[in-house]
């Protein structure tokens, strides 16, 4: 697998395919494999004409695991897909994220938006704005010695799924109070690229999407239906309407 560095960070990617490059960011606690190969992702694009870029965040897969909160502002994580446009000398993309990483899309949007060709925000609702809870809950989990010790119902989730993708808990602990800071309302009216949210029905702890598209001109809305944070993911009418919304914007 290719890897590059940003800085002291060393960062792993895929690169597949031809066409018009998209740069897919993936979630909190999971990577480029768990996110978007797994699920059908990079075929799905490859096959209709695409470039496919998919890196594992600082953290995350197989990139580098600082334990250092401070390695983990979303300026710098956000920076990593940056400075991999750059690496692969490829001056604009459309941007793909899900959960963190459409918070990463959003800040590398906001970093560098002549770079941004459109944005698709997989996974997240007027939580983003709002703000969210159980970071602490969550570190917690992350760190703890037993997992039959955790009762929080949202640290236990997340320390499940960090055990399934056999994740560095300690990496994932000082990253994830970075990835629960508000995104201002501001970064979100100054977004200027044709913007699709996309959320699951039944994934009712991101907030409303209607709400955060709302705030994002000329943003649209498309509802996975019957399907939870989880399972929205690789669901087929998603990568439909993700499909139909790359052909349709300019």
């Amino acid at each position: 697998m290719p890897d590059f560095k940003n800085g002291d960070m060393q960062i792993a990617y895929l690169d597949e395919g031809e066409g018009e490059a998209i740069i897919l960011i993936h979630g909190f606690a999971s990577n480029k494999e768990t996110n978007w190969v797994a699920p059908g992702w990079v075929k799905t694009l490859t096959a209709s004409g695409y470039r496919v870029i998919a890196l594992d965040n600082r953290g995350h897969g197989q990139s580098a695991k600082p334990h250092d909160s401070g390695h983990y502002e979303q300026k710098l994580m956000a920076g990593d897909a940056l400075a991999l446009l750059d690496h692969l000398a490829i001056k604009r993309a459309d941007i793909i994220g899900y959960s963190m990483g459409a918070r990463l899309a959003l800040c590398l949007a906001g970093i560098a938006p002549q770079r941004v060709r459109s944005l698709v925000l997989g996974g997240v609702g007027l939580g983003l704005v709002e703000g969210m809870a159980h970071s602490a809950a969550i570190a917690q989990a992350l760190t703890a010695e037993d997992p039959a010790s955790v009762t929080d119902p949202t640290g236990k989730a997340y320390r499940s799924f960090a055990d399934q993708t056999k994740s560095d808990r300690l990496a994932l602990a000082a990253c994830v109070a970075s990835m629960r800071v508000p995104v201002a309302p501001e970064t979100l009216s100054a977004i200027s690229v044709p913007t699709l949210v996309a959320v699951g029905t039944r994934d009712l702890g991101v907030g409303s999407p209607e709400g955060l598209a709302a705030l994002i001109p000329g943003a649209g809305v498309f509802m996975i239906v019957e399907r939870d944070h989880m399972s929205a993911v690789g669901d087929k009418s998603h990568k439909a309407a993700v499909l139909a919304f790359l052909d349709e914007r300019p």
